[in-house]
């Protein structure tokens, strides 16, 4: 008898272990400590949103989804190794990035394993084109506004408003320097020069210089391309050098990490956001509440990234149950020619994806938006 109960606990853990292999993993290398916490967090929530709502619908080919969650922070010299304990957990695709320099420094390796993966915050144009003319196809796919179509965003808010006098700030990262080549490529697009151009580094927090010379220019509104809590650092030292210049920002301006630095010199810094509370579509409101309810606060953390985070999985989803399979080469296939629409917290995407064509967010996609007594609300319209 006793024999028996060995045998009958040893079956039941064996199909225990074999159910919990059993699942669809899909990776999230993202920032969850460092400087980049706050977004990487962010993006986090919103993808367990997305894999809560799907498992409570019954899951994908008969099977559960796990989000595979590893801490990248931020760390390019980390970022392969991480990746390459990410792939040995089994994933079989990623909604992995937020930090340009990190996915730029595993896509190779991505690649080589032919798993897809959907950026969800990273904005460096250049990730989604690093291997469009690979052999085997490009991997690499994002839902979130890239750094081009942010620069073109940012300069004509600001030429609509009238500023002839634009003045340049950028962080050293790969992200900052992908952001400031766009700037400088929109302001030549409308026969423009910055009449001030000037960089800063991470965790820099007195930008006197750099306003300064804006300030020398004769500049009438300053143009930011940095991870966040640098542009509070400009916001605030702008108010003491009595500039009081406007800030537009790129999308890491709408981080609470800004708001935090900047206190009241946030209000009325702009930048391009892909969500903002209050959506219009039924399927961002219920984004929305199903944040509220399982998060318990009253706003959305960074809700571009949240959004982003949410979408990412959708859309991964979406191809995996397109292509009835966990093959990352079909579930690229299909994503590049997805058949149905997918109705994210973003937008509602009609084939957001081609085989030259990796970008789902696409003009006219994202919005201005502003902060405004310590929330993110829709900018003025030029």
């Amino acid at each position: 008898m006793k024999q028996t109960q060995i045998f009958l606990a040893a079956a039941l853990c064996l199909a225990g272990a074999a159910h919990a292999a059993d699942t669809i993993k899909i990776g999230a290398l993202l920032p969850l400590s460092g400087g980049s916490a706050n977004m990487g967090v962010s993006v986090r929530d919103g993808q367990r949103l997305a894999i809560k709502a799907i498992n409570a619908g019954g899951g994908l080919l008969g099977r559960q989804l796990e989000l595979v969650e590893l801490d990248d922070e931020a760390k390019p010299e980390k970022a392969s190794q991480n990746m390459q304990s990410l792939l040995a957990k089994g994933i079989v695709a990623c909604a992995c990035g937020v930090n340009t320099g990190v996915v730029a420094s595993y896509q190779k390796d991505l690649q080589a394993a032919k798993v897809p993966n959907v950026i969800p915050a990273s904005a460096g144009t250049k990730l989604t084109r690093t291997y469009a003319a690979a052999a085997e196809g490009n991997y690499t796919f994002r839902v979130q506004a890239s750094d081009t179509l942010q620069a073109q965003m940012m300069v004509n808010y600001a030429i609509g408003k009238g500023y002839k006098k634009i003045a340049l700030l950028s962080d050293s990262t790969p992200y900052g320097v992908g952001g400031h080549g766009d700037m400088v490529a929109q302001l030549a697009s409308h026969g423009m020069k910055a009449v001030s151009d000037a960089t800063f580094n991470l965790k820099d927090t007195d930008m006197t210089a750099q306003l300064l010379k804006a300030k020398e220019a004769g500049a009438q509104v300053l143009l930011v391309y940095g991870i966040g809590p640098e542009q509070g650092q400009i916001a605030t030292g702008s108010v003491k050098l009595g500039m009081g210049l406007p800030l537009i920002g790129s999308w890491p301006n709408a981080m609470d990490s800004f708001l935090s630095i900047a206190g009241p010199a946030a209000n009325g810094a702009v930048s391009p956001q892909t969500f903002v509370e209050g959506a219009a579509s039924a399927a961002g409101r219920e984004f929305e509440t199903a944040y509220r309810k399982e998060y318990k606060r009253a706003h959305i953390v960074n809700p571009t990234a949240a959004a982003g985070g949410h979408d990412a999985i959708l859309l991964i989803a979406a191809a995996i149950k397109q292509a009835n399979s966990t093959d990352g080469a079909k579930i690229k296939e299909a994503l590049e020619n997805l058949a149905s629409p997918v109705g994210g917290a973003v937008a509602t995407y009609t084939k957001p994806y081609a085989r030259d064509d990796h970008e789902a967010i696409k003009s006219g996609m994202a919005t201005m938006a502003m902060w405004k007594g310590g929330a993110i609300v829709l900018a003025p319209a030029n």
